[in-house]
């Protein structure tokens, strides 16, 4: 590991806007940003009390939203700037990454802002059932070699994790669908306010057509509520203000799309495991555009190199 990247994780290592595997947390993070926003030194998680006007350890009056796979952190970093009475998780196992985010946040003195170095396999082990209101999925690896479809963090294998901590995961029609239309009539409207019609949703921004249209193949199969979709996200009339974050990964541009994809939707509904082979026959069918297969083409050269 390089001299940087060795600075950086012993700075988080001490940061008290970042944990890492923490362990007993289920239902504690109300009291954890409390300790946080009151400047508390070497917080103790063990210590952590749930609130006994909410015994199951879900804010009610504070959101919590999780940004999965955040890398630098610059969407839970641009949330909590945008809404100060909400709470805010970035999630990363690199933790070289997760310190710029970190640090901008102590910087700026966001106390709503935190970070867990952990794999997204283990997320269940740290949040309680229907303690987490959202989740931004931004610009992750879209995983496009076929044999890897489940490595990509829309697959249902990981739709199942979420609905383990995500509000309303287990409930049916918490959010009025728009039908796929490329209408902002509805999406505007859920914007993350506490309110619980905007809770459990998943936001999925993307400039892979691959991932963003295997999502929609799941959604589908699986008969989860689309709230809102559309390939062309700064093409839109009118744009939630939320999307305008823009994340370093995208201005990379890597997929070579032109275009940033979003969907927005709900996992109101189980999801059959049996269902899981239909699945890995549909996406068959969905296209690959050139800048993917020149990409997905690179990346199994460099594979065979590094062999």
């Amino acid at each position: 590991m390089g001299q940087k990247k060795l600075i950086k994780f012993a700075a988080i290592k001490e940061y008290e806007n970042v944990l890492e595997y923490p362990e007993e947390m289920q239902g504690k993070w109300a009291a954890f940003f409390e300790e946080l926003k009151k400047g508390t030194v070497n917080i103790s998680l063990n210590n952590l009390a749930i609130s006994p006007s909410d015994p199951i350890g879900v804010s009610q009056g504070r959101p919590l939203v999780l940004e999965l796979a955040c890398g630098r952190g610059e969407y839970a970093v641009g949330l909590g700037r945008m809404f100060p009475d909400q709470n805010f998780i970035g999630i990363d196992l690199k933790g070289n990454r997760i310190w710029k985010g970190a640090s901008i946040a102590n910087k700026e003195g966001l106390k709503n802002i935190a970070f867990v170095r952990t794999q997204i396999e283990l997320t269940p082990n740290y949040f309680a059932k229907d303690e987490v209101d959202e989740i931004w999925i931004t610009f992750p690896d879209p995983q496009l070699r076929w044999s890897k479809a489940k490595k990509r963090l829309t697959h249902p294998k990981f739709l199942r994790l979420y609905q383990q901590f995500l509000k309303g995961g287990e409930a049916k029609n918490i959010v009025s669908s728009s039908n796929g239309s490329n209408s902002n009539s509805n999406s505007n409207s859920n914007t993350v306010s506490g309110n619980s019609s905007a809770s459990g949703i998943v936001h999925l921004k993307t400039d892979s057509p691959l991932l963003y249209h295997f999502t929609l193949k799941v959604i589908e199969l699986y008969g989860l509520n689309l709230i809102y979709k559309t390939e062309n996200l700064y093409a839109e009339s009118t744009i939630d203000p939320r999307c305008l974050i823009k994340t370093y990964y995208e201005g990379l541009d890597i997929a070579q799309s032109n275009k940033i994809h979003y969907i927005q939707f709900n996992i109101d509904k189980e999801l059959p495991i049996a269902l899981d082979e239909v699945l890995k026959e549909a996406i068959k069918d969905i296209p690959m555009d050139a800048g993917e297969l020149i990409r997905m083409e690179a990346e199994a050269a460099r594979e065979k190199k590094e062999q």
